[in-house]
């Protein structure tokens, strides 16, 4: 739903008046107070305005928000508003001329740039074990009614230990970093243990380990042993699906090394493997490969559509879960309610997939906890809702 902005159309009469001074005090105005313009607000909404000065010949916001910008008459104003729910939080970047890119700076400037007057960024860290990750920054939109991100904040609770190791894998022809959170003051022997994917944002973008800490100290979850397991960026989409390399990688290699060094629980009912995005798939399908070393599974924002079109039937690991014997598995899902963009092949979104595939599981007669948040495809959301997934299948 798009509306005027109060501000733009006051700036067309100040035009009028004063030609491009005018344009020149409005850019004053938005520098020193900051930028995306949020106005008119009720119970529900804000109307939110994204301001560009610069040369392109076409501008968009995207990712989180998807708006293409107008320019502002003949000057190098370029201007847009939507009127968005008062509680989102959101990433976004400015781009031009047809880029999708994600910028690699904090410069403001390029195809593909953070929103320079918005002072709130996200910072997305490059695995410094990995040549081919590299680093990434978005704007942050947060507007007031913002569901408070309270438990992966660092504060006072005790503070769990992290280590950075490397694991040899034959079954995925690499050595594969994993950093090592064993939890604080009590020994490891039988504790639950926690397998996360994309284990390099995991522990510096999701804060895992704070979220952890804060967890435990309040008795939300027990102590328990997780590996955030890192990838090379450059084999993600290969190697993150459901595929016999990474279920062997995990069942054969990694939980065994696990069990050895710091004796973690055998019991599946004590084992969680979670991940986002296509990490949130192959959680899911080793859930169901796997069922005798995890019984719990973390998937957010699924890639359930997979596999592409042209590369398969879509939907695969949903039929099978809808063809097999249930297992004990208990499941959490959460999908953010802007993930509407059609999938690859111009198939179902990211969220009608997940919506398909909780009723599947609901259907078999899974446990399931399902949940859907305000926002789009960005860690911002599954760093608050990370906590509920582990109070959903570990909590007290």
């Amino acid at each position: 739903m798009t509306d005027s902005s109060p501000r733009i159309d006051r700036l067309f009469d100040e035009y009028r008046d004063s030609g491009a001074n005018a344009v020149d005090e409005f850019w004053r105005e938005v520098t020193a107070s900051g930028t995306p313009l949020i106005e008119a607000p009720d119970e529900d909404s804000a109307l939110v305005t994204f301001v560009w000065r610069g040369s392109a010949e076409s501008t968009k916001v995207y990712w989180g928000v998807d708006l293409s910008l107008e320019r502002f008459g003949e000057t190098d104003l370029w201007y847009g508003s939507v009127r968005l729910p008062l509680d989102l939080r959101s990433i976004y970047f400015i781009g031009h001329d047809g880029t999708d890119d994600v910028p690699k700076e904090d410069t403001g400037s390029g195809a593909a740039h953070v929103d320079a007057l918005n002072p709130e960024t996200v910072y997305f860290p490059g695995d410094p074990r990995d040549e081919t990750d590299y680093d990434a920054w978005a704007s942050l939109l947060e507007l007031p009614g913002a569901p408070d991100d309270a438990w992966s904040v660092r504060t006072d609770a005790p503070h769990g230990s992290m280590t950075d190791e490397l694991l040899p894998s034959t079954a995925l022809d690499a050595t594969r970093g994993v950093s090592v959170y064993l939890p604080p003051g009590v020994p490891t022997d039988g504790l639950p243990l926690l397998v996360v994917f994309d284990g390099y944002l995991g522990k510096t973008l999701l804060r895992i380990p704070e979220t952890l800490d804060n967890l435990i100290a309040a008795g939300k979850i027990p102590p328990l042993v997780a590996l955030l397991v890192g990838g090379r960026s450059d084999q993600r989409t290969d190697e993150l699906t459901p595929t016999r390399p990474i279920l062997d990688f995990v069942t054969g290699e990694l939980v065994p090394w696990a069990r050895r060094r710091w004796r973690v629980s055998e019991d599946p009912a004590q084992c969680v493997i979670s991940g986002c995005s296509l990490g949130g798939l192959t959680a899911a399908f080793i859930g169901l490969r796997a069922p005798e070393i995890f019984g719990a599974v973390i998937s957010q924002s699924g890639s359930f559509w997979w596999p592409a079109p042209e590369n398969g039937e879509p939907h695969w690991l949903i039929r099978r879960y809808a063809a097999e014997p249930v297992k004990p598995l208990r499941i959490y899902l959460d999908i953010g309610d802007r993930e509407t963009r059609p999938g690859p092949g111009d198939g179902p979104s990211q969220l009608e997939v997940n919506r398909t595939m909780r009723d599947t599981l609901l259907d078999r007669g899974y446990d399931v906890t399902y949940a859907e948040y305000r926002g789009g495809h960005d860690y911002v959301n599954w760093r608050r809702t990370f906590a509920d997934g582990l109070i959903a299948v570990l909590g007290r």
